[in-house]
C-alpha cells in the first residue's frame, strides 16, 4: 500500500523526526457502538509539544480489548466511537515534540497505559496509578491497534532491545501481575491464583521467583490451566471438574492458602478463594466483576482477620522497575505468547481471547514492513 510522506506539525511547533512519517496509517477502529471493529485508514497522529510518536512493533490484547471488541455493558458506558483501541504495545520512538527531554529519537519503548493528571489528590500522594482523573490509552483517547501512536513523554518507557517485541509488549499486563502478587507476603507461602488468563498466568513464575512454597493455580480452560503448570504451578485445579475448596485444603493439610490472587472476576471464584484462605491471610483482587458480587464477609474476612488489597494497574514507576527485574533476572514468558498475527487477522486474534485456548495473543500492526521476531 502506498503511502505519501508529510511532516508531522503541533498546533504551534514542528515536530522533530527520525525519518519520513506517512499521512495515514491502517487502524483497527471501534467505528460504531457495536459488536466487532473495522480496520481501515485513519490519519496518522499529531505529535504534541510533549509527545513522543512510536511505530508499533506489537500490540498485545487485553481483557479490556476484548470488552470494547464485543461491546459489553461496561464498554457502552465508557468508550465514545469511533476510536482506535488497543493498550498493551512496543515499538520506536520515530518523532518527538519540541518539549521532550527523556525519551530520544529511535529510542525502543513500551508504555504504560494510564495517563495521571499529576494534579490531583492521589497523584498528590504518588498514587499516579488510581489517579480519579486517569485517562487510558486505548479507551479515552487513541490507542494502539495501529502503525504509529502519539504519547506523553511520561507514559513511555525505555526497553532493552534484547528484548523482542512481543515481550516489550507484554510489560504492561504483567505488571498488573507483578503488582498484585507482591502486594502479598509471597515468600514461604502457599498461593493460589484464580484465573489463568495471561495476567494470572504471569503471577505463577512472579510468584515462585518472589519465594512462594506452593503454588495452586484454578482455571476452567484445560488449556490454560495447562500452561500454568508450564509456567510452574504445582497444583492445577479445574473447577468444572473438582470441588475447589476442598482440594484445596486437602492441599494444605486443611489449613487454607496462605495468598490468594484473584485474577478472574468471577463471583464463584471469588467466594471460593475467600472459603479457600486460611485464618489470617491475605486476598489481592485485580480481575474485575461484570456485575456487582455479594460477597460473605463475616465468614470469608471479618472473622478470619484476613487483609484484602484492591489492585488497580502498576505503580508508576515503581512497578515498571520490578518488572524490569525480572526479566532482566532470566524469567522466560514466552511460552504464554501463543499466538502472532498480522493487524489484519484481528478478527481470528479476538477468537483466540474469547475461546480461552489461547494465552497472549499479539498482533503486528507493521508486519508488512518490518521484520519482527516470532
Amino acid at each position: 500500500m502506498e503511502r505519501t510522506s508529510t511532516t508531522l506539525t503541533s498546533p504551534s511547533t514542528s515536530a522533530r523526526m527520525a525519518q519520513p512519517i506517512p499521512a495515514r496509517m491502517r487502524a483497527l477502529l471501534k467505528a460504531t457502538p457495536a459488536a466487532g471493529a473495522e480496520l481501515t485508514e485513519v490519519a496518522v497522529p499529531e505529535v504534541g509539544p510533549r509527545d513522543v510518536l512510536i511505530k508499533i512493533r506489537a500490540a498485545s490484547i487485553c481483557g479490556t480489548d476484548l470488552h470494547i471488541y464485543a461491546w459489553d455493558a461496561w464498554a457502552s458506558g465508557r468508550v465514545k466511537p469511533p476510536l482506535v483501541f488497543g493498550h498493551e504495545f512496543a515499538g520506536d520512538v520515530v518523532a518527538v515534540g519540541p518539549e521532550v527531554t527523556r525519551v530520544p529519537l529511535g529510542a525502543y519503548v513500551a508504555a504504560e497505559s494510564h495517563i495521571a493528571c499529576n494534579h490531583c489528590h492521589e497523584c498528590g500522594h504518588g498514587l499516579q496509578h488510581i489517579c480519579r482523573r486517569v485517562r487510558i490509552i486505548g479507551v479515552d483517547r487513541p490507542g494502539a491497534f495501529a502503525q504509529y501512536i502519539a504519547i506523553p513523554e511520561q507514559n513511555a518507557w525505555i526497553t532493552s532491545r534484547r528484548f523482542p517485541p512481543e515481550i516489550a509488549t507484554i510489560q504492561e499486563p504483567m505488571g498488573n501481575a507483578v503488582h498484585t502478587t507482591l502486594s502479598a507476603p509471597i515468600a514461604g507461602s502457599v498461593v493460589a491464583v484464580f484465573g489463568a488468563g495471561p495476567i494470572g498466568l504471569f503471577a505463577v513464575p512472579i510468584s515462585r521467583a518472589a519465594g512462594a512454597a506452593k503454588i495452586i493455580t484454578v482455571e476452567p480452560s484445560a488449556f490454560r490451566l495447562q500452561l500454568a503448570g508450564t509456567m510452574g504451578s504445582d497444583i492445577l485445579i479445574n473447577p468444572l471438574q473438582d470441588n475447589v475448596v476442598h482440594r484445596i485444603l486437602e492441599e494444605t493439610e486443611g489449613e487454607g492458602v496462605d495468598v490468594v490472587l484473584e485474577m478472574s472476576g468471577n463471583p464463584q471464584a471469588i467466594a471460593q478463594g475467600l472459603q479457600a484462605l486460611r485464618f489470617g491471610g491475605h486476598v489481592s483482587l485485580l480481575g474485575i466483576p461484570t456485575r456487582p458480587v455479594e460477597v460473605d464477609l463475616a465468614d470469608g474476612v471479618i472473622f478470619k482477620g484476613a487483609t484484602v488489597q484492591g489492585i488497580s494497574g502498576r505503580r508508576i514507576f515503581e512497578t515498571w522497575y520490578q518488572t524490569r527485574g525480572f526479566l532482566d533476572s532470566g524469567m522466560d514468558l514466552s511460552p504464554i505468547i501463543t499466538n502472532q498475527l498480522p493487524l489484519e487477522e484481528f478478527a481470528t486474534a479476538f477468537d483466540l481471547v474469547r475461546s480461552g485456548n489461547s494465552g497472549k495473543v499479539v498482533l503486528l500492526p507493521n508486519l508488512e514492513c518490518d521484520e519482527i521476531s516470532g
